[in-house]
């Protein structure tokens, strides 16, 4: 069994006991290959062949050996000028060969020498047999580990000498670099673990021995086909679906529901896309409960921070608007239908109605408020407006602070970005810090009374300022790197939160503030049970269960299949797109071998299925654009589920969300493309 924890606790180097395990968890991963005529497993010896083995047997297909040698640099054996495949081809680095400034005769001499003993070692190993016939067929690579990846290369350029019709790369431990490196060379790349930092292969294992000739002779002639392992006596999907609880349209049991929040005071709660009716319908019916229920008295959704006050001011029966559908007017921008759909004026209404209850009852209300901070100039806007009616001499000051900000184009942030990080224009930085430190100073003379409304429009004008301040930064960092600009962004969304908690519990009474987080699965999730946390790259998952832990619940969902709307690009009309089924090796293909149609999973209960989860698969996640002509490179990544979640809520089927002003493209959809063959 894997040895492995959670990210609740010290999660060890070493993950898998020995090759043979390793190999049964890759197996695990590679169950759409299962008794397919057309696959041939090779592995790459020596080490690759027990893992190779166990991936055979599991698959019941052919298993041979792929012979590769690493070409050492002359007496600098561990530095690899390159590799030496079965069928005679070389692979060199030819940077490492100008370093080590090693001549064509010394390169001649080390192939020459690797060649002799590839050639013993596949007569040693076939014992007579001819090679397997890979023609035609999809070959599953299999090796114990890469880490510079210069071998598997090496097989992979001699590999297509043969022309398979596919080729797909299993290793149980490699760099999430190789992996990423790797899926755009060949059709399929199964990485069962990638430790970060990486410091060797045999690192991932308590027993990494030298694998012998023998041991390799024996397992080629050992029947691969006609065995079932007893490990594969129940699949992955068996394991899950015996952990699975119903969850009709995406909503479990109360009771469930209840088991799983416990004392919780903040819940994020995913989507898998920003375009899925069920995600948002399921997460708004669990939102009621957790407001009428478990006493949640706000909802902290990933929108800009004036435009979903609107949305609050309208709930608590505060703004100038008399419907749902006209306080959703306020989201204008990009991409529009993420709050002006059905599902939200919906929960927008009910909301509405709730707290004309909790007003009659004299009970508290509960708000709704946003996280992010694309909002730089109606931000600037929304400060100068409550100045202008607190402190007009304060406005005059934030208006000739913010204009600054004019000499960019309009209210794009990004054009002030780019102009301020290249030069062609102001930064801004000083002005926005100035105007957020001289309303923090004069906060205490603007409350003229003390009444709460007087607080909360303090407090809104104040995290405005925190949002210009925290934008114009963001709109820099943009040209500096996706995840240093990433990283603002959603250690901004964790700021507001906390100052959101620390608002409401002044006013709660004896009962602490409760918040439900609306957010897409990549920001909910916890980054370091995914590839990006490789890259730096952290979450407000992340960042929300390192500072509140057990009083925080994460909750991601998943599709296999079906519509969904998007754009084709950023600033695109809105297109209700076909989702193509999930890739093989996939989470979310694994919870669609379940059978099921809507089911929960919780991932910290002990069962099996924890365990099943607790290898790294690719999960999709769709943005506001999907692209499903580059489905693999645009919308998948490595995660560890068990690590990024507390509970997953997999819908099979859905469909898109409906903007409230559909476009007739929209209405129009897309038609259908036979799959797998657009791929």
């Amino acid at each position: 069994m894997a040895q492995t924890t959670g990210l609740r606790g010290q999660k060890p180097r070493r993950v898998f006991r020995d090759r043979r395990e390793a190999g049964r968890v890759l197996a695990g991963l590679l169950e759409a290959y299962h008794g397919k005529p057309d696959v041939v497993v090779l592995g790459l010896a020596r080490g690759g062949i027990p893992v190779a083995w166990e991936v055979a047997a599991a698959l019941e297909a052919p298993l041979d050996a792929f012979v590769v040698r690493k070409l050492g640099a002359p007496g600098h054996e561990e530095f690899a000028l390159g590799a030496l495949a079965s069928g005679g081809r070389v692979v060199v680095n030819d940077d490492v060969l100008r370093g080590l400034r090693v001549t064509p005769q010394q390169l001649r001499d080390i192939a020459e020498r690797e060649a002799r003993e590839l050639i013993r070692r596949e007569a040693a190993y076939r014992d007579g047999r001819p090679p397997a016939v890979v023609t035609g067929k999809t070959v599953i690579l299999v090796d114990d580990g890469l880490a510079t990846g210069s071998s598997m290369f090496a097989a992979v350029q001699a590999l297509r000498d043969s022309e398979p019709a596919h080729i797909v790369i299993a290793v149980p431990a490699a760099p999430e670099s190789t992996c990423r490196e790797f899926a755009g060379l060949v059709d399929d790349v199964v990485c069962a673990s990638m430790p970060t930092p990486f410091l060797a292969v045999g690192e991932s294992f308590w027993d990494f021995s030298q694998v012998s000739d023998e041991e390799v002779r024996e397992l080629l002639t050992t029947p691969t086909i006609g065995v079932t392992p007893v490990s594969l006596a129940e699949r992955a999907a068996d394991l899950v679906l015996h952990a699975a609880i119903d969850a009709p349209g995406g909503v479990p049991p109360r009771e469930v529901l209840d088991d799983l929040i416990g004392d919780a005071r903040i819940v994020l709660i995913g989507e898998s896309s920003h375009g899925t009716h069920e995600f948002y319908e399921a997460r708004a019916e669990i939102t009621k409960w957790l407001i009428e229920e478990k006493d949640f008295n706000a909802v902290a959704a990933e929108a800009d921070w004036p435009d979903a006050y609107r949305v609050n001011r309208y709930v608590r029966g505060l703004g100038d608007d008399s419907s749902a559908d006209e306080a959703l007017q306020g989201f204008e921008r990009f991409p529009a239908w993420m709050w002006r759909n059905v599902v939200v004026r919906d929960f927008t209404g009910w909301l509405c109605r709730h707290n004309q209850r909790c007003a009659v009852d004299g009970v508290r209300q509960a708000g709704f408020y946003g996280l992010d901070l694309y909002s730089l100039h109606r931000s600037m806007r929304e400060v100068i407006t409550y100045l202008d009616a607190v402190d007009p001499k304060a406005a005059a000051r934030a208006r000739a602070r913010y204009a600054c900000f004019d000499h960019s184009s309009g209210n794009d942030g990004q054009a002030y970005g780019y102009a301020a990080a290249f030069g062609a224009g102001p930064s801004c930085e000083r002005q926005a810090v100035e105007q957020l430190v001289e309303l923090q100073r004069n906060a205490l003379s603007y409350l003229s009374h003390d009444s709460q409304l007087a607080e909360d429009e303090l407090f809104y004008a104040q995290q405005n300022a925190v949002t210009v301040r925290n934008a114009e930064a963001y709109y820099r960092g943009m040209f500096s790197g996706r995840t240093t600009s990433w990283n603002m962004r959603d250690t901004h969304m964790a700021e507001t939160l906390k100052a959101l908690l620390t608002h409401l519990d002044r006013h709660s009474g004896a009962e602490p503030a409760r918040i439900v987080v609306w957010a897409h699965n990549s920001h909910v999730g916890d980054a370091r049970a995914t590839e990006v946390s490789a890259d730096g790259q952290l979450t407000i998952g992340q960042l929300v269960r390192e500072q509140y832990g057990d009083d925080s619940r994460l909750i991601g969902f998943s599709t296999y299949r079906g519509t969904v709307t998007a754009a084709s690009e950023w600033g695109g009309v809105a297109e209700r797109k076909a989702v193509r089924p999930a890739l093989n090796g996939s989470l979310e293909e694994l919870l669609h071998e379940t059978g099921k149609d809507a089911f929960l999973v919780p991932m910290h209960d002990g069962s099996p299925a924890e365990k099943a989860l607790d290898v790294v698969r690719l999960a999709r996640a769709i943005g506001v654009i999907y692209l499903p002509q580059t489905e693999r490179q645009s919308h998948y990544f490595h995660v560890r589920p068990s690590d990024q979640y507390d509970a997953m809520i997999h819908i099979d089927t859905t469909r898109a969300l409906e903007p409230l002003e559909p476009t007739s493209l929209w209405i129009a959809g897309e038609a259908p493309e036979t799959y797998p063959s657009g791929l």
